[in-house]
């Protein structure tokens, strides 16, 4: 859910594998590649939940489940994105296992400290290809679940902003500068294993990490003690 296996289409509007895929399909470069977006997106959640109902709090227990409800959705739909593409979908990757393991090393709130990672990032990438891909079927899943993330990121942000209360205002600050930092390594990898792909959709790689940094600030801000947008609000700040 929300993790950092994005492995990248083709350029937009290219043949899928051997040229079968339909015409202005997603187009990706062969059986594997695109999946890795579907791979990120789906999983139970059992670890996030268990967490969640740890917290005592049965009304965000609640919401938790329904967001991964949503993220369930998500890898669905990219799913049929990449069969119309003729593409095929992967059953794990490194990246995804890589992440799975850090977020369950301790409790909720490094839990979605690295989750949000993923979830900034993600959103650079879901923009990219609903303003840069050629294909309308690519560019409508991308702004759908784009629409969905924006939600996601202030209801995390809005818990992290109580976890971290109990924090002195400097510590809050170090975990949030701290967070930045790894944010922009995720965003920097992220950028470098696809900017093939980021150039094809009219995005440089520099450009996608600076966008990503400057997205975070105001969630910084905001799991710091700061205010915290509406959803309706954060989508035009991230």
């Amino acid at each position: 859910m929300g993790r950092l296996a994005l492995a990248a289409p083709a350029p937009a509007g290219g043949p899928g594998p051997g040229g079968g895929g339909r015409a202005g399909a997603p187009g990706c470069r062969g059986p594997g590649a695109g999946a890795g977006f579907q791979v990120g997106e789906d999983g139970d959640g059992s670890a996030l939940c268990g967490k969640a109902d740890r917290a005592g709090d049965p009304l965000y227990s609640e919401a938790v489940r329904l967001f991964i409800a949503e993220e369930q959705n998500h890898a669905r739909m990219l799913k049929l994105l990449l069969e119309a593409g003729g593409a095929g979908t992967l059953d794990g990757h490194w990246s995804d296992a890589a992440f799975v393991r850090v977020r369950r090393l301790l409790g909720l709130r490094v839990e979605l400290l690295v989750l949000m990672l993923a979830e900034v990032v993600a959103l650079g990438y879901y923009r990219a290809l609903r303003d840069g891909a050629a294909d309308p079927l690519a560019r409508e899943v991308a702004g759908r679940i784009l629409a969905d993330e924006e939600r996601h990121v202030p209801f995390h942000c809005l818990r992290l902003r109580e976890g971290l209360a109990v924090l002195p205002r400097p510590a809050r600050r170090a975990v949030t500068a701290g967070w930045r930092g790894l944010l922009a390594g995720a965003a920097a990898l992220v950028a470098v294993d696809h900017g093939p792909a980021l150039r094809a959709l009219g995005v440089g790689r520099g450009a996608f990490v600076a966008q990503a940094l400057r997205s975070s600030a105001w969630m910084a801000r905001a799991m710091s003690g700061g205010p915290v947008p509406a959803p309706a609000d954060a989508g035009a700040r991230v």
